[in-house]
């Protein structure tokens, strides 16, 4: 079983086997018609029970042509134009071979003497991306998991510089559209049930900053503490940016900490053409980034940034077996000592083959390409009888539904809608998304993929108009 083991006695098998794999992949990708097969789960999960574990093929080719039948041919591909679902990006080259590397060598960025080089690389893009954000000299942060985890981390160093150990009276203000993980921060932050309130949105769905300013006067008034305003740069249903310089001024005006989530939004940092979009994040306390979302990275790729990096000391624990408070006087850098996590993957090494490669100003482009196709069909969608759109896009997210004008019951256009994206999904024609506005089911196109055109969009909204239609006349069919 050692010939398996990755060294130097086994290079030569590990070159065969990766490069089967690619190929494997390449072809794949080459040869994809569709952006998912339609199998269910009924079919699939059979197919993937009868498989012994116990049981090794002991053969690569063989592993690979299972593969085939348990993953590679149904699985969703994201690289398809007429995938339009969630906040999943296709994957720039670069970056893939950055995974390649990082996984074959396998550092972990927790200690200096496990990565290394990895560790300052992880750092200098870091400092990258503080400076593009625009937080100043002192800033740092480090890589995680995804949004969630930096959202969490970011409310964990806010919940620290409050200004009491009194966690019932502590309130984190952010938008009714804000991500979800910020309910889930604050419960694992030990938050109460009301801890998160809710702030409504205007009509392009942004944070009506009235009603923060409202809100925060009332916790003065009531005794409690706004522990962190969360602003999201990108929300995840609508592509919505709340007004960041409004809520800078608020932030500063009741020494209440400013955290953006720009998991979706960070993207136009690189933007050549609507990085204005995001003005007033400079501002922030601490952001949340997504590098696998519209930096088109392969997942995980996200960090957590803070304008003063002594508040990531609330992040910081000490062992004796791994990274020793004397290391701190030696200067001995130790991401760990930043991080939620202990054992964390390179990560970072795949935006960094992608700066070398392609540049920023690369990046920039195909998150501006996107960006101005839905526009293009936010233009479609209004002037096209057979669809309600709800918000003009701020980046490129598209929330709409079909309103068939002979059918004015409310449930039942829910239900055609219901129907168009379950029917979708079975055809594998194209995989959009679903959500709810004001009780109402309606529909999502992400746009996160430059090859996708104007032409995708009206082909894929002809399918669902079709399949709505069709549920329509089979519904009225049996009620006659």
């Amino acid at each position: 079983m050692r010939s398996h083991l990755l060294n130097d006695t086994t290079a030569e098998h590990y070159r065969r086997s990766v490069t089967e794999g690619v190929e494997r992949v390449a072809a794949k990708l080459a040869t994809t018609q569709r952006p998912f097969t339609g199998v269910t789960v009924d079919a699939l999960a059979p197919v993937i029970e009868r498989i012994d574990l116990d049981r090794p093929l002991h053969d690569t080719t063989a592993a690979l042509d299972e593969l085939e039948d348990v993953y590679l041919r149904d699985a969703v591909y994201f690289h398809h134009p007429r995938y339009l679902a969630h906040l999943n990006c296709p994957v720039v080259i670069p970056a893939v071979l950055g995974e390649a590397v990082l996984s074959a060598v396998n550092s972990s960025l927790d200690t200096w003497d496990q990565s290394a080089g990895g560790t300052l690389i992880e750092r200098k893009l870091i400092d990258w991306t503080a400076a593009r954000i625009g937080l100043g000299a002192a800033a740092d942060g480090v890589f995680t998991s995804g949004g969630t985890q930096s959202n969490l981390q970011a409310l964990l160093l806010a919940r620290e510089e409050a200004k009491t150990r009194d966690l019932a009276t502590l309130r984190v203000l952010t938008s009714e559209v804000s991500h979800f993980s910020v309910q889930k921060s604050a419960k694992l932050l030990g938050l109460g049930q009301d801890a998160v309130v809710s702030i409504p949105v205007d009509h392009d769905k942004r944070m009506r900053t009235v009603a923060l300013a409202r809100e925060l006067a009332r916790c003065a008034e009531d005794g409690q503490i706004p522990m962190a305003v969360v602003a999201t740069a990108g929300s995840t249903d609508f592509g919505s940016i709340d007004p960041l310089p409004e809520i800078a001024e608020l932030c500063a005006q009741y020494g209440v900490w400013m955290h953006v989530d720009a998991a979706y939004g960070c993207g136009l940092l690189a933007s050549l053409k609507h990085r204005d979009r995001i003005s007033g994040i400079e501002h922030a306390d601490s952001v949340t980034v997504d590098y696998h979302k519209s930096f088109f990275q392969p997942v995980s790729s996200s960090a957590v940034l803070v304008r003063d990096a002594a508040t990531l000391r609330h992040a910081t624990y000490h062992a004796e077996y791994l990274n020793p408070r004397r290391m701190v006087t030696e200067r001995i850098p130790n991401q760990v000592d930043k991080s939620l996590q202990t054992t964390r993957r390179f990560d970072a090494l795949k935006l960094w083959m992608t700066l070398r490669v392609m540049g920023a100003d690369g990046i920039g482009r195909l998150f501006d390409e996107v960006c101005d196709l839905a526009q293009d069909g936010w233009r479609l969608l209004t002037a096209d009888p057979r669809f309600d759109v709800v918000v003009e896009p701020s980046l490129s997210t598209l929330v709409f539904r079909y309103v068939p004008a002979a059918v004015t019951d409310p449930a039942s256009i829910d239900r055609a809608n219901l129907y168009a994206r379950k029917a979708l999904f079975a055809s594998g024609d194209a995989v959009v998304a679903g959500t709810k506005v004001a009780g109402r089911h309606y529909l999502k196109f992400t746009l996160l993929n430059p090859e996708t055109t104007t032409a995708d969009i009206t082909a894929v909204l002809d399918l669902i108009a079709g399949h709505a239609e069709q549920y329509l006349g089979e519904s009225l069919e049996r009620a006659s």
